[in-house]
């Protein structure tokens, strides 16, 4: 008799703990603000801005929402679309391209394309990339969305996704003769460029300092000379035209930080380059990264659910950080005790919290790995009877 009392009133609880509806929150990520910086550094251009990849953060910004001519710089946007098109399944690397008259017809930077001439989507890109070859940038657009004029348009509905505010394109490769608004700001460039490097295949495009086409005939060589001679440096695009002066959007890569350094409006190539030296050393010596790499935080009780506990994980978390403070990041892992179900795979269950000398510098949620849902009459009596039956 006291056994059946016993198992009535753990019947009574348990059937209690099924109705508790869970109190924990959902915490929203806090996301890195983009903001302009103004520390002690004169550049001798129009703008220039610095961005940490990761993160998209500015870390340094002189004039970086003024909407100018950016030359072949464009021509991130027409790679990052051509990326996407691939990705998409929409173009291979091995689909041979056609030139078109109109492409052909592309003066300024090229590789000489004959009307009726095909080249793989391999070589075109690589031509795009190391040599700012404006007449593959051209038939490249034509052979994704049929024209020039379709191509532009889809640039343009991309930077309005990525934000970019001031920025209008008119065509896919820079040049500016009879362009009437074909402008961007550093600050969109550097959004396009970090769009762009999460294609991986392009830096190894945009890295390489010599290359050929056609079967060795043909050479091409980078018109970023900083790919070898600024150390860690791996992209991205040059450009320049009367109109645009000297641009660059360059990413460069140390100790697991990567920099987009942009710089337009320069008077030369020399000081074009200067500046973006000048701009990443200041970064690279200023500044780091913090990374927490995603991970498992163990198993959280679960009440009132047909599983008892689920295992908990929390996700990647990367902040960028004065250098000296990159060491003094502290984590706060904030779980309950337990929660109520029912309980859903990737449902937020708790947070931690990053801190640097007591301030906050971020948070990732903490979510549940598995499913456990509300348990029901007969789960409580089998789970009380299969104790019952083990006394």
């Amino acid at each position: 008799m006291k056994k059946m009392i016993s198992i009535f009133l753990s019947l009574t609880l348990l059937l209690t703990a099924v109705m508790m509806v869970s109190g924990a929150e959902n915490p929203m990520p806090i996301l890195e603000d983009v903001s302009d910086s103004t520390p002690d550094l004169w550049l001798n251009c129009k703008s220039a801005v610095l961005m940490e990849a990761a993160t998209g953060k500015v870390l340094y910004a002189q004039n970086p929402d003024e909407a100018m001519p950016p030359a072949s710089v464009t021509k991130i946007m027409t790679l990052l679309l051509t990326m996407e098109a691939l990705e998409a399944g929409r173009l291979t690397m091995d689909d041979m391209i056609t030139a078109s008259a109109h492409a052909a017809s592309m003066g300024g930077s090229q590789i000489f394309l004959k009307e009726g001439e095909q080249m793989t989507a391999r070589d075109m890109i690589k031509s795009v990339v190391i040599s700012s070859a404006n007449d593959a940038a051209v038939a490249l657009a034509e052979h994704i969305a049929g024209s020039e004029a379709a191509f532009v348009d889809a640039m343009n509905r991309r930077a309005d996704e990525l934000g970019m505010e001031h920025t209008k394109f008119e065509n896919t490769n820079g040049l500016d003769d009879t362009a009437q608004n074909h402008v961007t700001s550093a600050l969109d460039i550097a959004i396009m460029s970090r769009a762009l490097i999460e294609h991986k295949a392009i830096l190894e495009y945009s890295s390489t300092w010599m290359d050929t086409i056609r079967n060795g005939a043909f050479g091409l060589t980078n018109t970023n000379r900083l790919v070898r001679f600024y150390r860690g440096c791996n992209g991205l695009k040059t450009g320049s035209t009367q109109k645009a002066g000297f641009c660059v959007s360059v990413t460069a890569e140390r100790d697991g930080m990567t920099l987009i350094c942009v710089i337009m409006g320069a008077e030369s190539r020399d000081i074009r380059n200067a500046a973006a030296t000048k701009l990443l050393d200041w970064g690279f010596s200023n500044y780091g990264l913090y990374t927490c790499t995603r991970g498992e935080l163990g198993k959280l009780r679960v009440t009132g659910g047909e599983l008892m506990q689920v295992e908990v994980q929390h996700g990647a978390f990367v902040c960028v950080l004065p250098k000296e403070d990159v060491g003094a990041v502290q984590k706060d892992i904030r779980l309950p005790t337990s929660v109520a179900a029912p309980v859903h795979q990737n449902e937020s269950v708790g947070e931690i919290v990053f801190t640097c000398h007591g301030r906050e510098v971020g948070r990732v949620a903490a979510t549940a790995c598995e499913t456990s849902e509300k348990i029901g009459f007969w789960g409580v009596f089998q789970r009380i009877l299969s104790q019952f039956l083990l006394t």
